[in-house]
């Protein structure tokens, strides 16, 4: 049984809990965790929310729960990866030099465990900057993206891309907006992110 299986339950429970204890048993041993139970703590500790899917059914119906829930069948959005056309052409999603898009549907280079970071580069968001892109992320990723750190997100892209090696690599991070007082997300521009995991491993 998957270990996402096993902490979320079916597909169609989302990570957004409300009803969410103070005390949390991961809080001080969570580092020496797997790295999907890593990536799932800090994932959803940054304001993400998580939906797991076994299968590509599951993630298409839950892409469409999430355009259910924002009302934005029929609207306008951003994504710069052909493969991922057919999700928003199969919703009536306008895609080609929108005026203004209500969400960007991207895949990723990797998802990051150790803070719960999602990494980028010029493949999924060409040359623009986090401020550049919509506000409302949907990203599809496999289970077989989650690594350590940076360093392995790194190595990694090295290994993918021996000869035309991407630009623009960094990381999104804050998923909500957080207090002004906290110095830490002092320039970020906090996105409102879905993250649709497809199992794979």
């Amino acid at each position: 049984m998957s270990i996402f299986r096993k902490i979320f339950g079916s597909s169609s429970e989302t990570s957004n809990d409300t009803n969410e204890n103070d005390f949390n048993p991961f809080q001080d041993i969570h580092s020496q965790l797997p790295v999907d139970e890593q990536f799932t703590h800090n994932f959803k500790k940054n304001g993400g929310k998580f939906l797991y899917c076994e299968n590509t059914a599951e993630l298409n119906e839950q892409f469409e729960n999430i355009l259910e829930e924002n009302d934005w069948f029929e609207s306008e959005a951003m994504c710069l990866e052909p493969r991922l056309f057919k999700m928003l052409e199969d919703n009536k999603i306008s895609f080609n030099k929108p005026q203004n898009p209500k969400f960007f549907l991207a895949s990723c280079e990797n998802l990051i465990a150790d803070e719960g970071s999602i990494l980028f580069s010029s493949n999924q968001i060409k040359q623009n900057k986090p401020n550049d892109l919509p506000d409302n992320i949907i990203l599809v990723a496999t289970t077989s993206q989650i690594i350590l750190n940076k360093s392995d997100g790194l190595r990694e892209i090295k290994k993918r891309y021996t000869t035309d090696y991407p630009t623009n690599i960094t990381t999104f991070k804050y998923f909500e907006k957080v207090k002004e007082e906290d110095f830490l997300h002092y320039g970020s521009s906090p996105k409102h992110l879905y993250l649709l995991l497809l199992e794979d491993l």
